[in-house]
């Protein structure tokens, strides 16, 4: 019997093809470049986003409430803030959410205090300052309610009247289900209670992906666009996908790019990218969502096309976890 008719008896004829798939499965993987490093900042239009703590608007009962006072330092001197400010020109950011959430069970969002945030404006002068604002739905956020969606509206008009300077808010509600007609007209009524000029910016949701099916995390195409309709900008939160692998993730960043940039009305676009670190949890592995491989996914959705007009950067989520290491890699790989 030659070896050729002997590998198609049994048990050859199962094993050497499953000792193919073994041996091509990996190397498949290995010699597989989802992403692309890009380091000439081709991609860095310098009009970056990103999402900073509640420290840096927070009135002094924020601060009790939550056991922090010995940190009022960190956020109220003038130190503290210019070297905030020279941090994010640096690193061409231009869009800040400062955390001012959860809203009340009532409807108010929380209060800010009036001297820390008018120091944040003189000193971000050139920055398009937004509170971000929201909550869990369900919980503080019930905007189903029609007197809770009244009272948190007025909350918002009273802060931009106070500090005029501010260029409008920044909307996040988690989790929120694709499809919800009740946001929408949330949507519909904030934004037709601000004043001209300015802007509703919106933590959306990406795509749905085979890694996490749930629709409360992941809006599909007509929703995403019956969201960007009613917005001036979305920063579409690309993280908390469940993706195991490094090279995964890269590929569902390049897709995902290309598509919320198709599926954004011609709204203004920030991509977000993880820098934080919840170990432990099913829905975040901080070795595969990362800068680098968020990174390298959006230089090859980007790389695909000619940049579109409704592009306008990347937003980091989020400052109070973002090192060095993580600044470092920033400068070398994405800014200009």
């Amino acid at each position: 019997m030659n070896l050729l008719t002997k590998l198609k008896q049994p048990p050859w004829r199962t094993i050497v093809p499953s000792a193919c798939v073994v041996l091509i499965v990996p190397v498949g993987y290995a010699v597989w470049s989802p992403g692309l490093d890009v380091r000439d900042g081709r991609h860095d239009l310098g009009r970056n986003g990103i999402w900073i703590s509640h420290g840096w608007l927070g009135d002094d009962s924020w601060f009790t409430r939550n056991g922090k006072t010995n940190e009022l330092a960190r956020y109220r001197t003038k130190e503290s803030i210019r070297s905030l400010a020279a941090k994010l020109r640096e690193h061409h950011i231009t869009d800040v959410f400062p955390h001012l959430c959860p809203a009340d069970i009532e409807g108010p969002i929380p209060a800010v205090d009036r001297t820390q945030t008018e120091a944040l404006l003189d000193e971000l002068t050139g920055f398009r300052v937004m509170p971000w604002i929201g909550g869990p739905n369900g919980g503080s956020a019930r905007y189903r309610n029609d007197q809770w969606r009244e009272r948190f509206i007025a909350s918002v008009k009273q802060l931009l009247n106070d500090h005029p300077r501010l260029a409008g808010v920044h909307l996040n509600i988690e989790p929120l289900t694709s499809g919800d007609a009740d946001f929408l007209k949330l949507l519909d009524e904030l934004k037709a209670s601000l004043s001209l000029g300015k802007l509703l910016s919106i933590a959306a949701y990406p795509p749905p992906t085979r890694w996490q099916p749930s629709e409360e995390v992941h809006w599909d195409e007509t929703y995403f666009r019956d969201v960007a309709r009613r917005c001036d900008q979305v920063a579409v939160m690309m993280y908390d996908t469940s993706v195991p692998f490094p090279k995964v993730y890269q590929n569902l960043m390049a897709a995902w790019t290309s598509e919320v940039l198709a599926w954004s009305e011609g709204k203004q676009v920030l991509l977000g990218v993880p820098t934080y670190s919840d170990a432990g949890v099913d829905y975040h592995h901080p070795r595969v969502e990362n800068l680098r491989n968020g990174l390298l996914g959006i230089h090859r959705g980007l790389s695909r096309q000619t940049l579109p007009s409704n592009y306008q950067g990347v937003a980091i989520y989020c400052e109070w976890e973002t090192d060095d290491f993580e600044w470092k890699y920033f400068r070398q790989n994405f800014r200009k």
